[in-house]
């Protein structure tokens, strides 16, 4: 892991592989320290793959002051300015898509081929799932909540009919929620991402992105759902529109056909 300094704040970064520069950006609460990672997954033999985590996030700085999402892409760019990186294939997952759209829109220059995973464009093409809402609520109510919402099969019914198998769900949520949760400023960085998220809209600025991209959407996903993503695949000009079975975390459920797609599509 490397620190790196950009637009004004601090950021932890990490990058593995050889070959063609890859961005990768996570989603909410994304942390160099979680086991999934696109630094753990093929990409990294077909491309050099940069991710970091984002400003309230992880390792790197959490001022307290508001952000907007032209923050979040002005970090992204800046980061690509100190690794001396002039263009990218970029993917952004969950609210790092929201991110990477923002990026292909502003600085078209900057991105080669574009993937959105498991995101949408706000506005009038549907926004994701408002997670801002559920923040307040107890710990495990909060994790079982996401985990409905995250995983659209994962009804009060299915938790009625599979008790231990849904209670190990909520604990391993519960788990994933506390991680780092005490570490200093951690809970207002998060807040502060989430506000964030709230004034996501790109959907009227779609017709900017000029670079071939690619969508794809989970089967049983409620936080991003598929008529969103399917509206904001056909309001950018040149995309692709793909469903994978699986929930919110697709990405890391279908990890290999998910990757293997991502690098087919980054290399025609």
């Amino acid at each position: 892991m490397k620190t790196i300094a950009a637009n004004g704040l601090t950021f932890m970064t990490d990058s593995k592989g050889q070959g063609s520069h890859f961005l990768f950006i996570t989603g909410t609460g994304g942390d160099l320290r979680n086991e999934n990672s696109p630094l753990r997954s093929p990409l990294i033999d077909q491309f050099e793959v940069l991710t970091y985590d984002q400003r309230g996030m992880g390792q790197s700085e959490k001022p307290d002051h508001p952000y907007t999402m032209r923050d979040y892409a002005e970090d992204a760019v800046a980061i690509l300015d100190a690794y001396g990186w002039d263009d990218v294939f970029l993917a952004g997952y969950s609210f790092g898509g929201m991110v990477a759209q923002e990026i292909a829109i502003g600085w078209p220059e900057r991105v080669k081929r574009l993937a959105l995973l498991a995101t949408s464009a706000g506005g009038q093409g549907g926004n994701s799932y408002p997670l801002e809402t559920l923040i307040d609520l107890p710990d495990e109510e909060r994790a079982r909540r996401v985990a409905e919402i995250a995983d659209l099969t994962f009804t009060p019914q299915w938790q009625a009919e599979n008790p231990e198998a849904a209670k190990q769900r909520i604990e391993d949520a519960l788990a994933a929620q506390s991680q780092f949760a005490d570490e200093p400023n951690a809970k207002m960085g998060a807040r502060r991402q989430l506000a964030a998220r709230m004034g996501h809209n790109t959907y009227d600025r779609l017709d900017r992105i000029t670079c071939p991209t690619l969508v794809i959407s989970g089967t049983h996903d409620g936080l991003a759902p598929m008529d969103a993503q399917k509206a904001m695949a056909s309001a950018i000009s040149d995309c692709q529109f793909e469903v994978v079975h699986g929930s919110h975390a697709m990405v890391w459920e279908s990890s290999e056909v998910v990757f293997e797609r991502l690098i087919r599509f980054m290399q025609e």
